[in-house]
């Protein structure tokens, strides 16, 4: 079995979606589908949980009736036999009644877990439907009876493999099931999410748990790009990368990928492909346990990093002093990207500011504080990176550009810059150009 996951882009038109189905047409064997809402509906569903909260229901029932005859519209184009027709607009006005009722309720997470998750539920119905009025067996599924991700961080996978053989046992053969992203069911058996851009995430939960042979991405571009084709030119797709190298790239940065997607599918060495909706035929990236060369392969960008300086003289040779620091993040569950230390300072990065005003006021007590905000980390990632000598090119850059801090060595993988965001651009055409457009053959100590 295979799980395929088509983000809102690849399904995000009429034309789209007709062009997802010829794909599963060239692509033989069992198939599980996992699909985003429509591009643009979530951003909407976002939207009314705003309106929610304001108590603006005039703009709620407005957006609910444009998110209708979206979708009518489609279902019109797409589904051309009477009673499946009939049907799909059926199912699609049961869900934005519920939609309805739930926007009466006091906002809380639970309501935005259950309005936000809409969109998914809406297309993947539509999207079977349509299916099926080609004349191709398919099973809808609803993974809210499946998904049930109590830990974020750590799925547990064997009873989402064990929940979702008891949802398909009773139902007719099929080569093809299709089923939502992003949702879940929490610890409290409530309707939760897997974040935003979540559903990559799914489709590796899901494999896991199936113990697929292989998963496939399909979004709007063919694979990871050796650096970011947004304002870099002449990038170009990475045919192979290590699953610790994609992981990488996609926690700092690449918005090719959801950062947690790779490791549920590590320890059972399945395969991530990554793929173009729009150009199916070019290989895309491959993503495996398999090293194929070493040496620099990407560079990526995270944005909306706050740099935070500690600075104190009780600092040198104080036994348990970072201990003390890192127990403040870690009260308010905010993760630390980059550190670096002299004697007297503590320099380090966090990319979550929701609580920085009480981190600010517990580390005043450690000494003096400084905060500087709107950087980027500029991540260079390559196995055996740090054994590369033509890696050491990247400091030529200091020439140019104020570095506010470098990680280095922590990872044989992975060399990382900080930088204020408004020369992030510059950064990477730097690094582009002295990394890749006039690079030596690697040489490894």
């Amino acid at each position: 079995m295979k799980v395929l996951k088509f983000g809102g882009t690849s399904v995000g038109s009429v034309e789209s979606i007709r062009n997802v189905k010829n794909i599963l047409a060239s692509r033989e064997g069992k198939k599980v589908l996992v699909l985003s809402a429509m591009a643009g509906v979530t951003n909407k569903l976002v939207e009314i949980t705003e309106l929610i909260k304001a108590e603006n229901h005039i703009a709620i029932a407005n957006i609910i009736a444009e998110l209708k005859d979206k979708h009518e519209n489609t279902i019109d184009s797409l589904i051309n036999e009477p009673d499946l027709n009939a049907r799909a607009k059926k199912f699609l006005n049961n869900i934005l009644n519920n939609l309805k009722e739930v926007c009466k309720s006091n906002y809380s997470e639970k309501v935005y877990a259950e309005v936000v998750t809409t969109g998914e539920t809406m297309l993947t119905y539509i999207f079977s439907t349509f299916l099926t009025n080609s004349g191709i067996q398919n099973n809808f599924l609803d993974a809210k009876e499946f998904m049930q991700v109590s830990n974020l961080e750590n799925p547990d996978t064997n009873l989402v493999g064990k929940l979702f053989q008891k949802s398909i046992e009773n139902l007719e053969a099929s080569d093809i099931y299709i089923t939502q992203g992003f949702v879940r069911v929490d610890a409290q058996n409530s309707i939760s999410t897997l974040k935003r851009g979540g559903s990559d995430y799914s489709a590796t939960i899901l494999a896991a748990a199936v113990e697929a042979e292989e998963v496939q991405i399909w979004t709007d571009i063919d694979g990871f790009h050796n650096n970011d084709p947004r304002y870099v030119e002449n990038t170009h797709a990475i045919a192979e990368l290590s699953f610790e190298e994609a992981s990488e790239l996609a926690y700092f940065g690449a918005k090719i990928l959801h950062p947690q997607t790779i490791s549920p599918v590590i320890k059972k060495q399945i395969p991530l492909f990554l793929k173009n909706t729009f150009t199916p035929d070019l290989p895309g990236t491959r993503i495996s346990a398999e090293i194929h060369s070493r040496g620099l392969k990407a560079i990526s960008a995270k944005d909306g990093i706050t740099a935070i300086k500690i600075k104190s003289n009780r600092m040198l040779m104080a036994h348990g002093f970072l201990k003390k620091i890192f127990e403040v993040f870690d009260k308010y569950e905010t993760a630390i990207d980059m550190i670096t230390t002299s004697e007297i300072a503590i320099s380090l990065t966090i990319d979550d500011d929701r609580n920085l005003n009480e981190i600010l006021e517990e580390l005043n007590d450690y000494g003096e504080i400084t905060v500087e905000k709107e950087h980027s980390i500029i991540c260079i990632v390559g196995e055996g990176l740090i054994e590369d000598k033509s890696t050491s090119r990247l400091f030529e850059l200091l020439n140019d550009i104020s570095v506010r801090m470098i990680s280095y060595g922590g990872s044989n993988n992975n060399i990382s810059l900080l930088v204020d965001t408004k020369n992030k651009v510059q950064t990477l055409k730097g690094l582009n150009r002295k990394l890749f457009e006039e690079r030596i053959m690697p040489q490894f100590v």
